[in-house]
């Protein structure tokens, strides 16, 4: 009988590890088959980035860790997985809400995901204790801002060496996050960029029909944009945008509608790229290519991305992910208000931001 019992023992315990690890069961996943369908879009047709009040939540089989990387990596690689997802958040988050819901609310995301990865979570204003590859100990918050985390959701993907594999900036619709997911666990990051690899799936797709978005604020051709030599007035906001593009269409039709937004648009020099022509430009630093050939160059993988250059053409920031207007409020405002030249990160500039505006109410000493 007691042989009998330790044996159960064991069974129990190797059950709750491998449960623990992240393995696939038919009840753990809290799965509602409803949300399949309910995500069936990529995202709304108005992504709406107003702050989800207290909401603070990530899947169950995100990994219960202490938050030293290279043991949960050990544990990772022991459990046949190929490598570490740190996922960055915060509080009241829409775009983590989303990335919550809409992507991991998928099926075969979430069943990819815990396939191939242990995924730890971050809270980017915490506290808790975070040991990194090399050692070093800093605080949840202290290690996003060594990092240089700009946006939440971000995902960094360490591959099995510890290495970091790929970074992923904000909320990005399913179909490209399941890209992202394969590319890193089939270990194509070794060999491509992440742009040349989702060109490869595009091959023979025409993309010449239908024409980009327009914007008053655009400048026309040509594109020379040389800042190398003189310094320009204004910083610099390049719109890399394709046709027949969802995304683009989203961006015109809700943040670049804004009328703060285009009040801010004023204080920048910009224009508008299409990444599948061949159009020449001249770019900040003084180089001379196609608007295809400079996408590729600068690893760009989600249309559109916003990349804005300083007024020496040095880059500041990029949005390469699902933006709305609250956020692009908040950027234009960050690149505007020349806090990067002192070394400020747009997560630094948000935090003193916010901490201003209790103070004006007399809610903050």
């Amino acid at each position: 009988m007691k042989n009998l019992l330790n044996g159960i023992i064991v069974i129990l315990l190797l059950a709750f590890a491998m449960s623990s690890h992240g393995e696939l069961s038919d009840t753990d996943d809290a799965y509602d088959p409803a949300l399949d369908k309910a995500f069936d879009d990529d995202f709304a047709p108005a992504f709406d980035d107003r702050p989800v009040f207290g909401y603070r939540d990530h899947p169950v089989w995100f990994k219960d860790s202490f938050l030293e990387l290279e043991d949960d990596l050990d544990t990772a690689l022991r459990y046949g997985k190929k490598g570490l997802i740190v996922y960055f958040g915060q509080t009241d988050c829409p775009y983590c809400k989303a990335l919550m819901e809409r992507d991991f609310g998928k099926r075969e995301i979430a069943h990819y995901t815990r396939r191939n990865f242990d995924v730890l979570a971050i809270d980017i204003h915490g506290d808790k204790s975070v040991l990194d590859f090399d050692g070093i100990e800093y605080t949840e918050r202290s290690f996003s801002e060594k990092l240089g985390v700009n946006f939440t959701p971000t995902l960094i993907f360490y591959d099995e060496t510890g290495k970091q594999a790929f970074r992923l900036n904000g909320y990005q619709p399913p179909y490209q996050f399941q890209a992202v997911l394969e590319y890193v666990a089939d270990g194509h990051h070794k060999e491509e960029s992440l742009h040349d690899y989702l060109a490869r799936g595009e091959q023979g797709v025409d993309f010449d029909e239908g024409a980009l978005n327009e914007a008053d604020f655009f400048s026309p051709p040509p594109y020379s944009f040389d800042r190398s030599r003189f310094a320009a007035s204004k910083p610099l906001a390049l719109f890399f945008e394709e046709s027949q593009c969802h995304a683009c269409d989203v961006l015109h039709s809700n943040a670049l509608t804004d009328e703060e937004v285009l009040k801010l648009m004023e204080g920048f020099d910009s224009a508008q790229l299409d990444i599948q022509q061949t159009d020449p430009v001249l770019t900040p630093r003084g180089q001379r290519t196609t608007a295809k050939e400079w996408a590729r160059e600068l690893g760009l993988f989600y249309s559109p991305t916003i990349i804005f250059f300083d007024a020496h053409g040095d880059e500041i920031i990029r949005v390469d992910s699902v933006i709305g207007f609250r956020r692009m409020r908040g950027v234009l405002s960050y690149v505007r208000s020349g806090a990067y030249r002192g070394g400020i990160t747009f997560q630094q500039y948000r935090r003193e931001q916010r901490a201003e505006r209790l103070r004006s109410r007399n809610l903050l000493n």
